[in-house]
């Protein structure tokens, strides 16, 4: 039997976030990972850049959380994009925001901001386990399965931060969610969220594998944006598509609008110009000046295309994108569903289970790609462990 006053289930950033604050508080802690080592998918995400948060005002970054921003605001407020930028310089880490607002560690990795975030915790006297997996509790303490056995640790406090369901080989796999159902948690169902669209390989856009699409926008349902996304053969993936998940999951149809920047009207005005003794497929590429891999798209999904000026402005404007939904839950980048907010007191802490506490993906809400999701991992992770240290207070 091993014995605490806290321990913390989970070894990400709202894991890691929680723990720092129940020791600061002057508590013993204990961080338990069921991998080798923490933070994986911190330092998977971290090679193309580790976008931290969004330098955007508090309420432009609420705003992205669609309908859990209510429930979130008071965490968020508490440590918005300043306040992420303001911990990852007081870690040792110099940060650069790009032309978007996107913040970034100059040294563009995760692994040294990790580092140093460790030996904080490490001076705090937080303990580590590394490899035990949560497998419940054993009468009133926690049961883990260890590679020396199985192992139980009480504690008067805990808090779960044991991620989504997506990414399984890092840590996410959503096996906590029966222990929790178990015992009278209501769960929302796991879905995929920031994932790709599955829309096949066909003759027309195989050439393009891995070509960027930019300069377009996308719309499904209510939701739409500007960003670029890949073509490959798994389908379409990228920051363009990723918000639209939400609308996604519920069938509504994608649309591409392949010319944003020029109104109906004009294409249809140049389109509608004589074409002398160009082909038709000539006269289409140099009236709207489309990329090659827009030009597939529109092969793909509007053939046969209109040969009159106006339909083919329309079509070129609002051009519907077939697919077979969403790429399957474990390679989304991150998951609807978890924890439902209704579980949970303000702090955080299940209602059906006094003293347990939950953070970060774990929970029931989503947010785009751009540094929303690590920005609500923290914060929930901060507002976690802040309550558990005083319950144990």
């Amino acid at each position: 039997m091993n014995e605490t006053d806290a321990v913390v289930i989970g070894g990400g950033p709202a894991g890691l976030m929680a723990a720092a604050q129940i020791a600061e508080a002057g508590h013993r802690v204990m961080l338990i990972e069921a991998k080798p080592s923490p933070a994986r998918k911190f330092l998977m995400a971290g090679k193309s850049g580790l976008n931290l948060t969004k330098d955007e005002p508090v309420d432009a970054l609420l705003a992205h959380y669609g309908q859990a921003q209510d429930w979130l605001s008071p965490m968020i407020r508490a440590f918005d994009a300043q306040a992420v930028q303001a911990w990852a310089r007081g870690l040792g880490q110099e940060l650069f925001t790009g032309s978007t607002g996107r913040v970034f560690p100059t040294v563009m990795k995760g692994s040294p901001l990790l580092r140093s975030w460790l030996a904080e915790l490490d001076a705090r006297g937080v303990s580590r386990q590394m490899g035990w997996r949560w497998a419940g509790w054993q009468e009133d303490g926690l049961l883990f399965k260890t590679p020396d056995g199985p192992q139980v640790v009480q504690a008067r406090a805990t808090v779960l931060a044991l991620g989504g369901a997506s990414w399984a080989r890092l840590g996410s796999d959503g096996t906590w969610a029966a222990i929790l159902a178990a015992r009278g948690v209501a769960l929302a169902p796991f879905q995929p969220s920031n994932a790709a669209l599955s829309v096949g390989g066909g003759r027309k856009m195989a050439p393009h594998f891995g070509e960027p699409i930019k300069s377009v926008a996308w719309r499904a349902g209510a939701y739409q944006g500007r960003g670029e996304a890949t073509l490959s053969a798994r389908g379409l993936e990228g920051g363009g598509i990723y918000p639209l998940t939400p609308a996604l999951r519920e069938g509504h149809p994608l649309v591409v609008d392949l010319l944003p920047d020029l109104s109906e009207a004009d294409l249809a005005a140049r389109l509608a110009k004589p074409r002398g003794k160009q082909s038709w497929a000539s006269h289409l590429r140099r009236a709207t000046k489309l990329s090659t891999v827009k030009l597939a798209l529109l092969q793909e999904f509007g053939r046969p295309l209109p040969q009159e000026a106006k339909p083919l402005a329309q079509l070129i404007k609002s051009l519907p994108v077939r697919h077979a939904g969403l790429c399957p839950l474990d390679e989304a980048i991150s998951t609807a569903g978890g924890v439902r907010r209704d579980a949970m007191d303000e702090g955080l802490m299940l209602t059906a289970l006094p003293g347990i506490f939950c953070a970060g993906e774990m929970l029931d809400w989503e947010a785009p790609t751009g540094g929303y999701l690590l920005t609500a991992c923290l914060a929930t992770g901060r507002w976690a462990g802040q309550a558990a240290a005083r319950y144990l207070a």
